[in-house]
């Protein structure tokens, strides 16, 4: 039996969020200042990667509006939590504990390479509409044996690669 699309995107998940270093598994709930730690459903696995953004607000409108992620908890304008699926996301803001400076003074910044991958059935209307929205583009469609790639930026320069899966064959 193949693998869900779910159960695939996970494992994409969780492969990054390896890569990243900020990967955080959650079987059980726990709190927070705000209630319930959105993360944690009893019996799901949930990958955590976190991004350094320099705007919250600008950046929870991207991934809710422009990436059909659901915003899930925030703390003014330091913090907030976004998910898609078994992918929660943190997005860093300047004041948050998570952006501080290292103790050489290497500063956490948005960008590099390390990416989350969003998987979708039709890449093509998708990018027309993120085109017509401004988003940043880091390049043009790849096509590959995996399917067809292109990466995308957020608000601050972290990439996003949405990725459409081969047409399978019967």
């Amino acid at each position: 039996m193949a693998p869900s699309r779910a159960r695939i995107e996970h494992c994409v998940a969780l492969v990054v969020a390896l890569a990243l270093g900020g990967c955080m598994t959650h079987a059980a709930t726990s709190t927070t200042p705000s209630g319930p730690a959105p993360a944690s459903i009893a019996g799901e696995a949930t990958v955590t990667v976190r991004y350094q953004v320099t705007d919250i607000g600008r950046t929870i409108t991207f991934y809710t509006a422009r990436l059909g992620f659901r915003l899930v908890e925030r703390q003014d304008s330091a913090f907030a939590a976004v998910r898609r699926g078994d992918l929660r996301l943190i997005l860093s803001g300047p004041g948050s504990s998570g952006s501080r400076p290292m103790p050489d003074g290497r500063r956490q910044e948005p960008g590099g390479w390390n990416r989350i991958v969003i998987y979708v059935d039709d890449l093509v209307p998708l990018i027309e509409s993120l085109r017509t929205a401004e988003v940043h583009f880091r390049n043009e469609i790849e096509v590959g044996p995996g399917g067809r790639q292109i990466l995308i930026e957020d608000p601050d320069g972290n990439p996003i690669e949405l990725h459409e899966p081969p047409a399978r064959t019967k």
